[in-house]
């Protein structure tokens, strides 16, 4: 599976029907044959009554390609899971619900927004690496408009009509490498901790603004360099960088974030940030980890601290 598409053209080719769609997710979830979820065994037989069901010859079990993936239990064609896939992992900015929808023909906002909101809980890999090495850490606030939110934001470090976002840079021969952005729900040294935490790899170094929640932080090396003065891109180009790329993004695109569904947006702007110079590989990176996580269901997507 290492060929990818790199136009328009070729995708279509490649992904015709929904039987070339079905051969890629069985190629893609058991690259080294079939492997019943149950008990485990190699030997199966497809079932002609199901479409791209296999029974395992073992326990009787039926797995259909799509179950225990993001597109379980879809009404959704395949060829219009892999068009959503290819769209959102290849446009260099995204592409809205409402983009979406009227791209591929959707009948309603909704079947569009679950399907963005579902490909979205796959751009992240479950064994990605932390960011490792030299890695810049910052704060910024993403504007809210949600309909208890003013219009403008309290001033300093209020959180009033704003959301609070973390973001992590990895330096790499000067430059920026893989980033990581998390919401927040405010800037204490709790908060700052437990993003270091989850994101930098141990014996990382974490250069920062000097602001006082970061020392501290367990298994890293604070490099502190206060702003005072000098404005604080110049301490922290890259970070600065991709706030306000981020800033950009989310206003154009999506015309503004809600509270609420943060964090999903915040992983998609991180997936195709980390691979943006193998755009078009993306897809296949999405495809591969949207047929291993567990499915989630709209009621998840609409409340997020909803159980599964």
């Amino acid at each position: 599976m290492t060929d990818f598409q790199r136009s328009l053209i070729e995708f279509q080719r490649r992904f015709g029907d929904g039987a070339a769609c079905a051969e890629y997710l069985v190629a893609t979830r058991w690259p080294n044959g079939f492997a019943c979820p149950a008990c485990g065994a190699a030997k199966a037989w497809r079932l002609e009554t199901k479409p791209w069901t296999y029974e395992c010859a073992s326990c009787g079990r039926q797995t259909s390609v799509t179950a225990g993936t993001i597109m379980h239990h879809s009404k959704l064609p395949l060829i219009v899971w892999f068009w959503a896939a290819y769209l959102m992992a290849t446009h260099s900015n995204g592409i809205s619900a409402l983009q979406l929808q009227r791209q591929l023909g959707l009948g309603s906002y909704k079947s569009a927004w679950l399907l963005c909101g579902k490909l979205r809980r796959a751009m992240v890999a479950p064994d990605r690496a932390p960011l490792a090495g030299l890695v810049e850490v910052d704060e910024t606030e993403l504007p809210c408009r949600g309909q208890n939110d003013p219009l403008t934001g309290g001033g300093g470090r209020s959180h009033q009509g704003k959301m609070p976002v973390v973001g992590a840079v990895e330096i790499q021969d000067g430059g920026p490498g893989r980033i990581r952005l998390a919401q927040s729900a405010d800037y204490s040294a709790r908060s700052l901790h437990a993003f270091i935490a989850a994101n930098l790899a141990p014996g990382a170094t974490a250069k920062t603004d000097g602001w006082s929640g970061y020392p501290g932080a367990p298994g890293v090396r604070h490099d502190p360099h206060v702003v005072g003065l000098m404005a604080a891109h110049v301490v922290l180009p890259w970070v600065h960088r991709v706030f306000s790329n981020l800033k950009t993004w989310a206003l154009g695109v999506y015309h503004g974030l809600r509270r609420e569904h943060l964090q999903p947006y915040l992983d998609e702007f991180v997936f195709r940030f980390n691979r943006r110079r193998t755009r078009h590989a993306a897809f296949r990176s999405l495809l591969g980890i949207a047929a291993v996580i567990t499915p989630v269901t709209y009621k998840m997507l609409v409340s997020p601290e909803a159980k599964a």
